[in-house]
């Protein structure tokens, strides 16, 4: 048990290539964003000097998906960040977000519990029980790798079924891709607004 929660160690070689320690091999920026979508800690630290290289290879992660289109964070919100490190508020823009995401990891298992509680009177409803895994398949790619500390339902927990009759769920895989498909189009959608 111990070993997943210990965070997983990165070396930075002097060819600025990353080696992971746990599976032996090089690794890219990608492998690591799977990673820590998958809900894993991860530690980048140099080899030569021991310098934590972790916050600029997550910045330079985020900065691809950037630049690729896939834009998470609104341009307010980044003029904000960059205004931060001009004046006395860098301080606190750090534990302002950090309190942020966890209000929202909070409200999400929140969501989750209470859609796992409150019975609905929809349930009978034909074709409910499909709606309801799709429902909870695209809640579990939002959540992606936002688990943190979070309490309530562990997202391998989403997947059991509703009913004892419900139909067979479509390959995981092709609705994760959908759902993924999905949010790009909304993400440009809501980035043109």
């Amino acid at each position: 048990m111990a070993a997943s929660t210990a965070p997983l160690l990165i070396k930075r070689y002097a060819s600025r290539r990353l080696y992971n320690t746990e599976t032996s091999d090089y690794v890219t920026l990608e492998d690591i964003a799977a990673f820590i979508r998958e809900g894993r800690e991860v530690k980048i630290v140099d080899l030569k000097s021991g310098d934590d290289l972790t916050r600029q290879y997550l910045l330079q992660i985020i900065a691809e998906h950037e630049s690729r289109g896939e834009n998470v964070l609104p341009l307010d919100v980044l003029t904000d960040l960059v205004r931060s490190y001009a004046g006395n508020a860098q301080s606190v823009v750090p534990q302002f977000l950090a309190a942020s995401f966890e209000m929202l990891r909070e409200g999400q298992s929140k969501l989750m519990e209470n859609m796992a509680i409150i019975p609905n009177p929809m349930a009978n409803m034909p074709g409910f029980d499909a709606l309801q895994r799709q429902q909870q398949m695209f809640l579990k790619a939002m959540m992606g790798g936002w688990r943190g500390g979070a309490s309530g339902p562990a997202p391998e927990d989403l997947d059991t079924p509703v009913a004892a009759d419900a139909a067979p769920a479509r390959d995981e895989g092709q609705d994760m891709a959908e759902i993924r498909r999905q949010l790009a189009e909304l993400q440009k959608r809501i980035s043109k607004l």
